[in-house]
């Protein structure tokens, strides 16, 4: 099937400044997200920043990049620009990949592809996994998502969904995994509707989708999955990881 990886890379960030040029066991953290999605079976695996040092950066080890605009409030609006700028179909699909994942399986990747590929009612994909811990349920960091029979998410939400007086009974709540595939055309859809009340609140862009009438599918992993770098404990992490798997 055909696809194309976009990962949006901006340099501000509250807790790690310039977090996308951050090194990594020898690479900087976006090549080692670059480098992990080119191992999907995506037909192009693009860069999207509105940062002249990322750029710059991007060029230097030889991948695909495309300079976006400052205004942007979110990585699908800059994943959006870059698709529509290149020209292609409204029924394309594009993987929304977060350059602060350097660890994540190129496996899911396609997984999210497929998935949207194989459901023709949905607009947009995302994953999620098991809730193993108590403490994630309780996480307001933690992105939890609740789902009807068919696959399709009823609500994202920071607080602990479904509500349950013991944790051991909650087998139909999952977390969250912050990876997007949608059909261009939905993608320019999206981008077009204004931040509603449900994503203002939660402060969860998906939410605009739902909010919209657009049908969101969540297939499950099985696995629980390594984190994003948010913080500096979770670059140190990554750091282990590679230098780890280089020796």
């Amino acid at each position: 099937m055909s696809f194309v990886v976009v990962i949006p890379a901006r340099y501000h960030s509250t807790r790690l400044p310039g977090k996308p040029l951050l090194e990594i066991a020898g690479k900087s953290m976006i090549q080692r997200a670059w480098e992990g999605a080119k191992q999907s079976s995506a037909d192009a695996v693009i860069v999207a920043t509105d940062d002249q040092r990322i750029y710059q950066a991007v060029r230097d080890f030889g991948a695909d990049v495309e300079m976006t605009s400052i205004d942007h409030s979110s990585g699908s609006d800059r994943v959006q620009e870059v698709v529509q700028k290149l020209g292609f179909s409204p029924d394309q699909i594009v993987v929304n990949v977060q350059g602060d994942e350097p660890l994540l399986p190129s496996e899911l990747i396609d997984q999210v592809a497929i998935n949207l590929k194989n459901t023709p009612p949905a607009g947009i994909a995302t994953l999620a996994s098991v809730l193993t811990k108590e403490s994630e349920f309780k996480n307001p960091s933690v992105v939890k998502v609740v789902r009807d029979k068919n696959g399709f998410a009823l609500y994202f939400s920071r607080s602990p969904i479904p509500q349950s007086l013991t944790f051991k009974s909650v087998d139909v709540g999952f977390k969250h995994i912050g990876i997007y595939a949608y059909r261009l055309g939905v993608l320019n859809r999206f981008v077009s509707y204004p931040i509603g009340d449900l994503e203002r609140v939660e402060r969860l862009e998906q939410l605009r989708a739902l909010e919209n009438g657009i049908q969101i599918h969540v297939g499950i992993v099985e696995h629980d999955l390594p984190k994003g770098v948010d913080t500096q404990a979770d670059l140190d992490h990554a750091r282990d990881y590679f230098v780890s798997a280089q020796s």
